[in-house]
């Protein structure tokens, strides 16, 4: 090989996306062998997930090709569909494309950035450039041979399966088996059948929030949340808050049959729903933020209340308790014991379903709406908190109206019944986008993507 010269390519990283005359990372790219690159501590290239938490576990691969452009080889960029995309000169990659020498390859917007380029060594050993590649391992090309088929290929089990636990739809699939095989024993006994039935409900609901949030916080902190609710509606709490808001200020709940006004019934709903309930659901999170301060790190961090996304969290797992309370220890069994109709236990028991499902479903959607967003305003007060004051009055004043318009609008009609339940769940989607925004956190966060 005396007097040839070899062309390797690599790929550079880059110092906060800005071209560095300080060494950064380099890494060889092989001619025979694909280069992953994420978060997985199997790819090649391995991001620290503590820094790039915004990179996905595999976001991109570097792939050789059979062409030669000037008597070099190439290498394709392949997006691996990662949740924050990949940039290829500023531009979002969809596929793959060739890379080019000078080009930039970012890992989302404002993640990490890598160069890739030739250089060309002059008479190289075969030893320097074995040991320049044996930082690379070698991983199998996505296009095996036409005729041929692996064993990972018919059991994919044993090459994936590892993967499963990181990945945000196999903890929902075992839980579902689980209830469904509860449901199954629950049979015949209606009381346990509803309880298991309601509580999927719930957390099937809180799952979907929690993903939009894109922040870990640990299951038995918002447990804990949900289950402080529910002790203090069974506390002396409850009724003190009952003698205030509903008589002494004007928040009474209507009779059955009592004529009454949309203005008036709203104004009670104000005080008697939106006003208390709220309040109520925000006592734990309150809780919360005076134990984290309390708390050395990370423990702080874990427990208690730094910013907006853990405000909505613990806020929605405290409307979780609350409903489950609500629907299963007093609206359906009262509606019930209530009916004018003389049915016997099995209609009965139909009648509990049915009364069940669509009850929950509201009311989880509305609750964990106004907690929600509320628990953003709790959290904003904590970034900000020269402004708090203003910060969690308007918060709650917001909250309490939108309860009272639910509540209020039900006897008007079940069409703008349906508006009002939109606009509050859009509410609380616009706090989850503005607190991913604002998060102190945002680059250790996971991402989540509705759509391409």
């Amino acid at each position: 090989m005396t007097g040839e010269s070899l062309a390797i390519a690599s790929l550079r990283q880059l110092s906060n996306g800005s071209l560095s005359k300080q060494k950064q990372p380099t890494y060889p790219l092989s001619t025979e062998q694909i280069v992953a690159i994420g978060r997985d501590p199997r790819c090649q290239i391995v991001l620290d997930p503590l820094i790039y938490g915004s990179v996905s576990r595999r976001h991109i691969e570097i792939r050789p090709t059979s062409t030669l452009v000037d008597g070099q080889p190439t290498w394709w960029v392949c997006d691996l569909n990662s949740s924050n995309g990949t940039y290829l000169n500023g531009k979002r990659l969809r596929g793959c494309r060739v890379l080019k020498a000078g080009d930039r390859v970012s890992l989302g917007q404002n993640g990490p950035e890598f160069v890739f380029d030739y250089c060309r060594e002059t008479n190289p050993s075969p030893s320097a450039v074995s040991s320049s590649l044996e930082a690379i391992e070698p991983i199998p090309r996505s296009r095996p041979l036409r005729n041929s088929v692996t064993f990972t290929q018919l059991f994919p089990i044993a090459s994936s399966g590892l993967d499963l636990s990181q990945k945000a739809y196999l903890a929902p699939g075992m839980i579902t088996v689980g209830f469904v095989v509860g449901l199954f024993v629950a049979i015949g006994n209606s009381v346990l059948f509803n309880l298991l039935l309601a509580t999927y409900i719930a957390l099937a609901a809180y799952y979907f929030v929690y993903q939009l949030c894109g922040k870990h916080k640990p299951w038995w902190v918002l447990l804990t949340a949900g289950l402080t609710t529910v002790l203090l509606l069974q506390s002396p709490v409850l009724p003190l808050f009952i003698v205030l808001f509903r008589q002494l200020l004007p928040g009474q709940v209507p009779e059955a049959g009592e004529p009454m006004n949309f203005v008036v019934l709203l104004i009670r709903m104000f005080f008697g729903a939106g006003l208390m309930e709220e309040l109520l659901k925000a006592l734990p999170l309150l809780g919360f933020y005076w134990l984290g301060r309390l708390l050395p790190t990370p423990w702080k961090e874990r427990i208690g209340i730094l910013e907006p996304l853990d405000g909505i969290l613990l806020g929605t797992a405290s409307a979780v308790g609350f409903t489950l309370l609500e629907t299963l220890g007093q609206y359906v069994p009262d509606m019930i014991q209530n009916t004018t109709l003389q049915i016997g236990d099995g209609p009965k028991q139909l009648m509990g379903l049915q009364l069940l499902i669509p009850r929950l479903l509201g009311s989880i959607a509305g609750h964990m709406a106004y907690s929600g967003y509320f628990g953003y305003f709790i959290g904003l007060s904590v970034l900000k908190p020269r402004q708090s004051g203003i910060i969690l009055g308007i918060g709650y004043l917001s909250a309490a109206s939108l309860h009272a318009l639910w509540n209020a609008m039900g006897s008007v009609s079940p069409f703008i019944l349906a508006l009002v339940g939109i606009l509050s769940y859009a509410f609380l989607g616009a706090a989850i986008l503005k607190a991913r925004t604002l998060s102190p956190t945002r680059s250790q966060n996971f991402a989540t993507r509705l759509r391409q």
